[in-house]
């Protein structure tokens, strides 16, 4: 989404039902609420820091389509989007990650992506100089002494030879030459590495930054072909025309402004009933309050400088099957207006989630096999039957939603992917019969169904 060229709520939906099938509500609401980020910022100062994002919790099983909601809505705008896992975190005090780490998280992901734009922006002048870096291997210049009227003649020599090695560079009569490259190796630290692994990854980072700025990198020399070294020194150049301050500025803009974090199985915190409290469910408490303040607004310290949460949208999601949404602190509740619920899926939205999508999981596996020039088609019936499957085994088993889909088709084609480089027939066609073939005995027999499919 551009700042001139807003998208609106309607607009998002139809984005959205281009990759997700159903959830028609929870759509509108999250369409709403990307939307109210930029009306919130046509709105005048002071009133504009007034405006809090209204951040939503979806309810609903596994596998109906709430992460990849919030993901699809992150790629519209180029937010910087961070999902997470809300039983990873642990109370202050104890050892694991605390709640903070998710705000550093999210400022590493905007670095990247606004880096990568501004890497896009210098692109043509990084791919002129890695040229002419590549032109220096080929064609290295002679010292020069003392100008004279043999110095000139022979600098003519060396233009007229160097422009004819541009002119072969940019034919790519010279991709397969072999050249030396001076290439930056990465130095171990054990010590950060350990850190890391025992949950102190701010503290790692923070070490590596340290170390990286006190110790000069080790580089090798290293031979290569010429296709190869331009695409490393494009790399290399576009990194040394990048301004990391103005990155990093950018960057803590767009996490401030755009910011979008997914708290999944926040369910797993929630208090689980009224009566006594044992040691875990104080522990869970715990954590809701360290996020209440992140939630709230709060400035958060990174290694790029502080970061206010105030205007970062949360997007909360949880099953609450065994709990449910007033089980949370009622602090941490009030932070979350928005609640949607999600419709289980049944045969008729597997039948649309294999063929509608512009990432349909029947077209993924026509375009895996196409690689070994094999000709994959479904007929209409095998859809329906493995939908149709799809839904009976998670009525017998665990409902875990459209992720059903993919273990039946990794099963359905299991024998047809491991001969496809060796088969001599360049076509098959997939079948209602063939489905019953591979599948049917193992859904039939609830035990197998539960630890195969």
């Amino acid at each position: 989404m551009k700042d001139n060229t807003p998208l609106t709520p309607r607009e998002i939906v139809e984005r959205l039902d281009s990759y997700i099938i159903g959830q028609h509500s929870a759509k509108r609401l999250v369409a709403v609420a990307l939307r109210n980020r930029w009306r919130r910022q046509q709105v005048p100062l002071p009133l504009r820091d007034e405006i809090a994002p209204k951040n939503i919790i979806m309810i609903g099983p596994t596998g109906v389509g709430k992460t990849e909601i919030a993901r699809r809505l992150a790629h519209l705008d180029r937010s910087p989007f961070l999902k997470v896992e809300a039983t990873k975190f642990t109370e202050v005090g104890y050892v694991g990650r605390d709640v903070e780490s998710m705000i550093r998280d999210l400022m590493e992901l905007a670095i990247g992506l606004v880096k990568e734009e501004e890497a896009s922006a210098m692109a043509d002048k990084a791919k002129g100089a890695a040229r002419e870096r590549i032109l220096d291997l080929l064609v290295p210049p002679s010292p020069q002494a003392t100008p004279g009227p043999e110095e000139g003649g022979q600098q003519q020599v060396e233009s007229s030879t160097r422009e004819k090695f541009k002119q072969m560079l940019e034919s790519g009569k010279l991709d397969e030459r072999k050249v030396e490259v001076q290439v930056e190796q990465a130095q171990a630290m054990p010590m950060v590495e350990v850190l890391s692994s025992g949950g102190m990854d701010d503290m790692g980072s923070s070490m590596k930054d340290m170390f990286s700025k006190i110790f000069p990198k080790k580089s090798n020399r290293q031979t290569m072909k010429v296709k190869d070294a331009l695409v490393y020194l494009e790399k290399e150049e576009a990194e040394k025309l990048v301004d990391m301050e103005k990155v990093t500025r950018l960057a803590t803009r767009r996490v401030e402004e755009t910011g979008i974090i997914f708290l999944d199985e926040i369910d797993k915190i929630a208090s689980r009933g009224a009566g006594g409290q044992s040691s875990g469910e104080v522990s869970r408490e715990g954590v809701q309050r360290d996020l209440l303040p992140i939630v709230e607004g709060s400035t958060v310290t990174t290694k790029y400088g502080m970061v206010k949460t105030d205007h970062i949208l949360f997007i909360a999601s949880g099953a609450f099957h065994v709990s449910k949404p007033s089980d949370l602190v009622p602090e941490l509740q009030g932070r979350f207006p928005v609640r949607v619920e999600l419709d289980a899926l049944g045969e008729d939205e597997f039948y649309r989630i294999l063929t509608e999508p512009q990432n349909a999981l029947v077209r993924q596996y026509i375009a895996l096999l196409a690689t070994e020039g094999m000709d994959l088609t479904f007929t209409d019936e095998a859809i329906r039957a493995m939908a149709r499957m799809a839904a009976e085994v998670n009525m017998k088993t665990e409902n875990i939603g459209a992720r059903r889909l993919h273990t039946i088709l990794e099963r359905l084609l299991e024998e047809l992917s491991f001969d496809a480089a060796e088969r001599e027939e360049s076509a098959f066609t997939v079948t209602d019969d063939y489905v019953a073939d591979q599948l049917t005995d193992i859904s039939a027999d609830e035990d197998l169904s539960r630890y195969i499919l």
